[in-house]
């Protein structure tokens, strides 16, 4: 099973790339849905990117991040180099998808995916707003293009 999973805020503009990109990828394999293959928008919910990670053989987590790079910029990171354990809190909005990769690997062990990847795209503007910012339109095709080549890849190995 390959899981793909956008991240993000649909109220604060570009933060909502990631979910922007589930929901395009959502309406594409709508048509031609393949039974490996699952896609969801978990907005900024970290315990449902957990949940919903839980017996994949891979994960792609798609989100906005902020590093004063050119807007756009694309970081294709392996999941490890970016789990982190979550500190110690009382709030489930403490809990981010990076700690769901930490977390998810010690709950769930083998039954979480080993192979993750994490797409990052800059953001120009994390501002409230419902609307993307120009300047990441191609960024928003580039990243399609490129999962649905993985979903293809996926599905070729017969996984």
């Amino acid at each position: 099973m390959l899981t793909i999973i956008g991240c993000g805020n649909l109220n604060r503009c570009d933060d909502a790339v990631g979910v922007i990109i589930a929901q395009k990828l959502q309406e594409i394999f709508s048509k031609n849905p393949l039974s490996n293959v699952r896609i969801y928008d978990c907005g900024t919910a970290g315990m449902e990117v957990m949940f919903q990670a839980r017996g994949s053989q891979k994960l792609i987590i798609i989100d906005a991040c902020s590093t004063d790079s050119e807007p756009g910029t694309i970081y294709k990171v392996p999941g490890e180099e970016l789990e982190t354990l979550p500190e110690p809190s009382y709030s489930l909005h403490d809990f981010r998808w990076d700690h769901a990769l930490a977390a998810g690997r010690k709950i769930f062990k083998e039954d979480f995916p080993a192979d993750v990847t994490v797409y990052l795209i800059e953001a120009e503007n994390l501002g409230l707003g419902l609307e993307i910012s120009p300047s990441l339109q191609p960024t928003v095709k580039q990243v399609i293009d490129w999962i649905e080549q993985e979903i293809r890849d996926f599905c070729e190995v017969g996984a």
